[in-house]
């Protein structure tokens, strides 16, 4: 976006539908999952860096220079072709890819097989978060079946013709045709259902992913909601309900009585007080006293 301003094109917004936002140029909430897996990095070859179970048996590569940036596998032991295999292209946004990988991490334990479960009987499987999302059928071919987003800008792609546990079977993209527009997601006949609905169900994921606006290609920048990152998000406060208006007048009147009741009492109190005489209190009568007269006593003289 040359055109745009050096602080717009670094500026970070919330980009909803997640499934246009692109890859971002890093990898990183993919790998977020499986963080504590062995990592091996490599300075020459297209696999940058691989993530591993702690067997070895679920691979997770990175090719940040390719078109197909992720390849993820799973096979019975570690020197074993793979049983399934899943690419997300370099238009994929990671943040979906960690619905894979997160379910990988969740499966994994070391005497258990659960993400090489065998393939779907039925095609609907694996889909089934976008067909309870609302997403229609749409027009496709004999043998294969597509399902659309409600705003046409995502779908699933399923063959299921089904020629070998190799062949790609199902396809999640988004956007517009073209080479930096369009981001699919493809997974061999042998992928698990329940590996590819985790995905599914990360597409789906109606809550945004943030980007940086010069990330955002030129080509579905239109078709995206942006919300400058930092903006406040609460939900302005709403309009009183008629029934809550209603009930707001009523408190309020039965308060207004029981104050009026209130003062009424203390008046009603105050002139009782003031009309009604006080008690004295009674006056004794000192007792007198009664004095006798008595005759004094004479000391007889002693005789000579």
């Amino acid at each position: 976006m040359p055109d745009e301003p050096d602080d717009e094109q670094w500026a970070e917004y919330r980009v909803t539908p997640r499934y246009l936002a692109g890859s971002g140029y890093t990898g990183d909430p993919g790998f977020e999952p499986v963080a504590h897996w062995p990592h091996h990095s490599f300075d020459d070859g297209p696999c940058q860096l691989l993530v591993t179970s702690p067997d070895h048996r679920i691979k997770i590569g990175w090719f940040g220079d390719d078109f197909d940036l992720w390849h993820i596998s799973a096979a019975e032991d570690p020197v074993s072709p793979p049983r399934w295999e899943a690419t997300f292209n370099h238009a994929f946004p990671p943040e979906i890819v960690a619905g894979l990988t997160a379910a990988l991490a969740d499966d994994w334990e070391p005497d258990t097989t659960r993400f090489l479960a065998p393939p779907p009987m039925y095609w609907a499987d694996g889909v089934r978060p976008l067909l309870d999302a609302g997403w229609k059928h749409g027009a496709a071919e004999r043998g294969t079946v597509e399902i659309i987003a409600p705003d046409q800008q995502a779908g699933a792609f399923i063959d299921t013709r089904r020629y070998g546990r190799q062949d790609e079977a199902v396809t999640l993209w988004a956007g517009p045709p073209g080479w930096a527009t369009r981001a699919e997601a493809t997974f061999t006949a042998g992928t698990p259902a329940h590996l590819i609905a985790a995905t599914a169900a990360a597409m789906r994921n109606p809550g945004p992913v943030v980007r940086e606006r010069h990330m955002l290609h030129r080509g579905t920048e239109h078709l995206v909601q942006l919300e400058p990152v930092g903006v406040n998000t609460r939900p302005a406060p709403t309009a009183p309900t008629p029934l809550e208006v209603k009930q707001t007048a009523v408190a309020a009147a039965v308060q207004r009585a029981t104050h009026s009741q209130e003062r009424t009492s203390r008046a009603r109190a105050a002139r009782i007080r003031t009309t009604t005489a006080r008690t004295q209190p009674h006056t004794a009568t000192a007792p007198t006293r009664t004095y006798v007269d008595t005759p004094a006593h004479t000391t007889a003289r002693p005789r000579r």
